[in-house]
């Protein structure tokens, strides 16, 4: 029998792959460091835990409405106006089963067969393939390292055709860390009323902001911009509720309404005990969040200053999230012991291999010049792996 080919065009992950493998290594007894994690390395703020227990004290187990309870939706609502400067009605927000799963449900409403998204390379693994289960065609704009990977106006100009349904903003980036200025958002957004398509606008790392950058919201650049602007943002990174499986996106009356049918029929509703938590997190202190911040900076500023320090590998400070793109291009071609480095796949093999530390190969994010290391993890790790790593690195020839 034939499957469906539209899904078998679907990469499987190859983050969750070889932080799998890293994993198991671990469990062997392994002394791996890993640098792969996307998620911060903290627990739940104990007010959140508090109030889920108390949702399951209170009886808060049943079925809630498909699209989020209102109480949820109100939190994100004033989420919203106080943090971006948008006004939305509570029929234009929708919770969904994190993030993530607001942008499938957003590419399975607005996209038809052959619909064309522009998408940053690097870029997130699952922004393609998310795509590609809505019907639509992935379009890579390169964003080169030298222009701190961000897309330059020219060359989204140059992807821009008659199908083109979308473009994807992700600031801060996911996995290079950049963060894009008002004067670069605005002129996407400019382009975008001009040609008339959708700004997909990713906005979970939003806290997670370094130095003089600042978050803005595209949809926030206008009403014009707004009417074509599907936000999305969740409780995972800020708040440290990866598990928790939160996320929301708001946008037009219409387009929301038909995400909302189709995640009734997908999954229902989120988690009602997540819900109730996720409402007293918008709701309440925003000081956890900004320890987290100010430990990241530190491992930021440590795993730039330690990488430029190592021959042949380079970085560029990132502006946010918690990732930094690691330059090996001076080792491709080039040995470990015999063992060939011919891009970042068979980098990240041997250095987990005979260093036991695990980066992300940049390939999964469509640059092979690059591996991706995570600073979520705790400062001592990150002086323990970059040790390794620099070790390996002097015995490439």
């Amino acid at each position: 029998m034939k499957l469906s080919e539209r899904s078998q065009k679907v990469n499987a992950s190859m983050t969750l792959a070889l932080s799998a493998k890293a994993g198991q290594m671990k469990a062997e007894g392994h002394d791996v460091v890993s640098f792969g994690a996307g998620e911060p390395d903290f627990n739940t703020p104990e007010h959140i835990a508090e109030a889920g227990k108390e949702a399951i004290d209170k009886g808060y187990t049943n079925y809630t409405p498909a699209a989020g309870t209102k109480d949820l939706k109100k939190a994100v609502q004033k989420k919203f106006k106080e943090d971006n400067n948008l006004d939305y009605d509570l029929d234009q927000i929708i919770v969904s089963n994190g993030a993530k799963h607001s942008l499938f449900n957003t590419f399975q409403t607005i996209l038809n067969p052959g619909d064309e998204v522009i998408i940053a390379q690097p870029y997130w693994v699952s922004y393609p393939e998310t795509v590609k289960l809505g019907g639509g065609v992935p379009v890579y704009v390169e964003a080169e390292e030298k222009n701190d990977f961000k897309m330059k106006l020219s060359d989204i100009k140059d992807a821009v055709t008659e199908k083109t349904k979308a473009i994807i903003i992700n600031s801060p980036n996911n996995p290079t860390g950049c963060v894009y200025n008002r004067e670069e958002l605005q002129a996407i957004a400019d382009l975008a009323v001009e040609e008339d398509f959708f700004v997909v606008s990713d906005e979970i790392y939003e806290e997670l902001i370094y130095g003089d950058a600042e978050h803005i919201s595209i949809a926030s650049l206008g009403e014009e911009i707004k009417e074509r602007t599907i936000v999305i943002n969740g409780m995972s990174k800020a708040y440290a509720m990866t598990g928790w499986r939160i996320g929301f996106a708001a946008g037009p009356k219409k387009l929301v309404e038909i995400m909302s049918n189709i995640q009734s029929h997908a999954t229902s509703n989120p988690n009602s005990i997540a819900q109730y938590a996720s409402k007293v997190g918008l709701n309440g202190s925003k000081e956890v969040t900004k320890k987290m911040l100010k430990a990241f900076k530190e491992r930021r500023n440590y795993m730039v200053e330690k990488i430029n320090e190592i021959s042949d590998l380079s970085c560029k400070k990132p502006e946010g999230a918690f990732y930094v793109m690691m330059n090996i291009e001076k080792l491709i071609g080039k040995k470990y012991e015999g063992k060939k480095i011919e891009g970042s796949m068979s980098f990240a093999d041997i250095l987990l291999g005979e260093s036991k530390v695990a980066v992300i190969p940049g390939k999964a994010f469509g640059n092979d010049k690059f591996v991706r290391l995570s600073y979520a993890t705790s400062l001592d790790d990150i002086k323990r792996g970059l040790k390794r790593i620099k070790d390996f690195v002097n015995k490439v020839k």
